[in-house]
């Protein structure tokens, strides 16, 4: 049994934040109903297109394992659409622009009033009591609010992470208090309001950097691929044939007990260095970094980044190729314990895509392919709200509802 068997979410997110939360409600089994605009749906689906009238694979991605319910809720009969399947649910989640939500009357005191047991969960940039609790933001502004992009980079000139902890960190820590939530709920028996904002998220994933600020005083500093503390070998170091990802991260422990550098002097062929007194110790080393770089350089450059991995990591001493997502990404391991899942998706066909990195011993759930959009609105009411054929056709007709094409055929069978 799916470990959220039974766990119905009411899903309002858009583009990454909140569709990478219930994303992973749904890869842990919940049924999550994703309510969007009829016209052209949540924005993430024209986000990034790559082919006119297709589903951007950016909206794909963030979408596995819902069921798309195509609804206007500008209209009064959409609302209360709405409202009977916030009846219905455990889960409630939103990422919407501050104010948006309440605009659209289902603030946290309106939904609770609707169904006291629900979850209500939401994702701003910022902390809405806070200063900047009205601005907007997305991954970048996220990161940079909150400390990644202050530590990341070379002394002169900070950059932005290449990974969105902002956006798919804030839903991850989202999805956690989510399921705290619902456990508590089993106790209590009335649900509660959740709420993650970006910048503090990022500061969540920062907090280790905030140990410098309280040994100096000082903002923690820039390091490029070394350590804040004095420390050698602790950086990328090129390889063969020399493209732009032919490198191999190398790191030695600190530790005195540590056997890394003795070990990675043997491989490289200089076991009349360990009794070196300018390399004896971490702090040494790092004094030295120069000439340590050299020597591990003249070695690596005649190895290809696996090669240098397999060799180094099979001896004992921490090491990784530096793989880019082509590596991953067609990496038959990887494919086949599921870390790269193939998906069947009626426009887009047969095509891979990173599924749920958790495992679970007793919880299984198949990956299947983010929806079109209404793909499962008749369903839904249907299924949930008894709303009749006759029903759903006047409440297309209106324009409250829209259902997929392909629903309409398999119905008219």
């Amino acid at each position: 049994m799916p470990a959220l068997d039974g766990i119905r979410v009411i899903d309002l997110t858009q583009f990454e934040a909140g569709t990478s939360c219930t994303e992973t409600l749904a890869w842990l089994g919940a049924d999550v109903i994703k309510i969007e605009p009829p016209r052209v749906g949540e924005q993430g689906r024209t986000a990034s297109r790559d082919v006119p009238d297709l589903d951007s694979f950016y909206f794909l991605v963030l979408n596995a394992n819902k069921r798309s319910v195509a609804l206007n809720l500008k209209s009064e009969a959409g609302k209360d659409l709405l409202r009977r399947l916030i009846e219905q649910a455990d889960v409630f989640v939103e990422n919407f622009a501050p104010g948006a939500i309440e605009r659209l009357g289902f603030d946290y005191d309106t939904v609770r009033g609707i169904n006291d047991r629900i979850i209500y969960a939401q994702i701003k940039g910022f902390d809405p009591a806070g200063p900047f609790g009205t601005y907007l933001s997305l991954d970048p502004i996220g990161q940079a609010a909150g400390g990644s992009v202050s530590i990341t980079g070379y002394p002169n000139r900070p950059v932005r992470p290449g990974a969105l902890v902002a956006d798919t960190g804030s839903g991850l820590h989202l999805a956690v208090g989510i399921l705290a939530a619902l456990y508590q709920r089993d106790r209590i028996g009335t649900g509660q309001r959740v709420t993650v904002s970006m910048q503090e998220a990022v500061i969540n994933y920062c907090r280790v950097a905030f140990t410098r600020t309280l040994m100096t005083g000082k903002a923690s500093g820039r390091y490029g691929n070394a350590m804040p503390v004095p420390n050698a070998p602790a950086d990328m170091y090129s390889c063969k044939p020399g493209g732009p990802n032919d490198y191999v991260m190398i790191y030695t422990s600190r530790s005195p007990e540590s056997d890394h550098w003795p070990k990675l002097l043997d491989i490289i062929g200089r076991p009349d260095l360990k009794r070196e007194a300018r390399f004896a110790t971490a702090e040494d080393r790092a004094q030295h970094a120069d000439e340590v770089d050299g020597l591990i350089a003249a070695w690596t450059s005649t190895r290809t980044k696996r090669e240098a991995m397999d060799t180094l990591a099979q001896a004992g001493v921490p090491a990784s190729a530096v793989f880019d997502t082509l590596d991953l990404f067609t990496d038959a391991h990887l494919r086949q314990n599921g870390t790269f899942a193939a998906v069947d998706h009626p426009d887009r066909g047969t095509f891979y895509m990173p599924g749920w990195p958790v495992r679970m011993s007793e919880s299984h759930v198949d990956l299947v392919a983010a929806p079109l959009l209404g793909q499962h609105t008749d369903e839904v009411l249907s299924q949930l709200l008894k709303t009749s054929s006759q029903e759903l056709e006047a409440l297309r007709a209106e324009g409250v509802i829209r259902s997929h094409p392909g629903q309409l055929a398999a119905e008219a069978v």
